[in-house]
């Protein structure tokens, strides 16, 4: 890395720990993540047991550098700066727990996302089988239920076949989190590895965890790893779920399609997850070919007149005789009556409770053209939200929780704390807290991916010159990158599924 010189600090906005950061040469950094050996001192390290593992005897050069790091941008100019980077995943030499020792907890928080049971099995069988660790317990029932429920007892067995099954065999919930109760709870059972599996607001609530952790002065790890199925975590190339959930939306839309197909001027809606971030429409419009029309919550749109929804739905009908329409669940929430209660309620999350926009506008869409009377169409409208969040994970999906699993377990047996961690550029790495809670991953609606669905489904943008202003001045200055979705660090940055690594 060229010659390294001593940490900077800067504050970690989850809370007051401060936040690693190392600077070297060409402006090289690395935005590092804590240790235990940060606020412990004197603490014994072990060999790592993979040494003698038959199953990684072959593997050359199995374990990572102590200076392997993954760069966040790889698309640079010759004058770029090296930028920032994370400390790339894996396991390392030594550990610095005894596996005879360790007690790990494993917590499931927020809501269903295909692949979480296999994360659990993988987490259980990671510990067990490359580190001999014997002693899991899984939280029943989120946060709270590490100071108001039971805890169950994992190991390989149990979990050898939850991963064809839905949900979480350990249960979950939003809210609940007491950071006090939670830390006492650690700290009375002996839990020295914390695992914590949730979305951006879990993973605020872990960072906490963490810092109280730290203020106490225990030695106890806690690792999260990301779960979204809307795929709006900002930094890792995607969230795991939603692989699975674009392959499942997929039967949504051919229904839809043959229903609208099948009777004169039909028009099937299908209302999709994405409550700030419409990559499952997007991704699941541009795989599909057979939708008309995709609208998510970051490409604002209007109903009435010149250039409307409306005159285009009207125009597809004409030419093909039916159309299929893909709607995020959070798109078009402006355009919902300010006067409905639910406009300014919050579920346990803090997630802002929305309106089933799908059902909005598809009597919308009746109405218009009830009034008009030139046109009788015939509307099916079809929400196949939790049947997505329910099934198992896919074949890709389970490849990818499976690396995610391993990577906590390599970084929590290694000591480091206060980290999530998934691919940046197709390699694991280990990112703070807070890159993956102070903002959300949204598509840039200026991308060339979204351009690539507008000339899919021919559908105009619906922005007039006003908006298109607007939208590229909440941009950054373009950068070193060419492609928006490697613009991690971009406001609205979009991604292509990459192939893991």
């Amino acid at each position: 890395m060229g010659d390294l010189k001593p940490a900077a600090k800067a504050m970690c906005p989850a809370g007051n720990v401060q936040m690693k950061v190392v600077k070297g040469d060409f402006g090289y950094v690395l935005e590092d993540v804590p240790h235990l050996s940060d606020y412990l001192s004197d603490l014994p390290t072990y060999p790592n047991p993979l040494r003698s593992n038959p199953a990684y005897s072959v593997v050359k050069q199995y374990f990572v550098h102590v200076d392997d790091t993954v760069a966040q941008k790889i698309v640079v100019h010759t004058d770029s700066p090296r930028g920032t980077h994370f400390r790339r995943a894996g396991p390392r030499q030594k550990v610095y727990f005894d596996p005879a020792e360790v007690h790990a907890c494993i917590v499931t928080c927020g809501g269903l996302c295909p692949g979480l049971n296999t994360v659990i099995r993988e987490i259980v069988c990671g510990l067990y089988h490359m580190y001999g660790v014997s002693k899991v317990l899984g939280i029943d029932g989120g946060y709270k239920g590490f100071y108001a429920r039971n805890t169950v007892t994992l190991t390989p067995k149990v979990v050898n076949d939850i991963h064809k099954r839905g949900g979480t065999i350990i249960g979950t919930s939003r809210g609940g989190h007491d950071t006090g109760k939670i830390v006492d709870s650690i700290q009375d059972r002996g839990i020295n590895q914390v695992f914590i599996i949730g979305g951006d607001g879990t993973q605020k609530g872990a960072a906490v965890i963490y810092e109280e952790i730290r203020r106490r002065g225990l030695k106890v790890s806690v690792a999260g790893i990301p779960k979204t199925i809307d795929n709006d975590i900002p930094v890792i190339d995607r969230s795991f779920g939603f692989d699975t959930a674009v392959e499942e939306a997929q039967r949504a839309i051919n229904a839809a399609h043959v229903e609208a197909e099948s009777i004169e001027n039909g028009i099937g809606v299908v209302k999709l997850m994405g409550r700030y971030s419409g990559f499952i429409a997007m991704y699941a419009t541009l795989a599909s070919r057979d939708v008309d029309c995709c609208l998510i919550p970051e490409s604002p749109f209007y109903l009435e007149g010149k250039g409307g929804l409306f005159e285009y739905i009207e125009k597809r009908l004409k030419e093909n005789g039916h159309m299929v329409i893909v709607i995020a669940e959070g798109a078009g929430q402006d355009l919902l009556s300010e006067s409905l209660q639910s406009m300014n309620q919050q579920d346990a999350s803090g997630n802002k409770l929305l309106k089933d926009v799908g059902l909005w506008i598809s009597q919308r869409i009746k109405s218009h053209f009830g009034r008009q009377q030139k046109l009788a169409i015939n509307l099916k409208y079809i929400d196949p939200t939790y049947m997505i969040r329910a099934i198992p994970s896919n074949a890709a999906d389970n490849v990818y929780c499976t690396l995610l699993a391993q990577s906590a377990v390599h970084g929590a047996m290694a000591g480091y704390t206060g980290f999530t961690c998934g691919p940046v550029n197709g390699r694991h790495s280990y990112i703070p807290f807070n890159h993956i809670t102070e903002k959300q991953n949204k598509v840039v609606i200026t991308d060339r991916m979204w351009a690539r669905l507008l000339s899919s489904t021919n559908q105009p943008s619906f922005l007039n010159p006003k908006d298109v202003k607007e939208v590229l001045e909440e941009e950054e200055p373009p950068t070193q990158m060419l492609e928006g979705e490697n613009c991690k660090d971009s406001k609205f940055a979009t991604k292509d599924i990459p192939t893991m690594s």
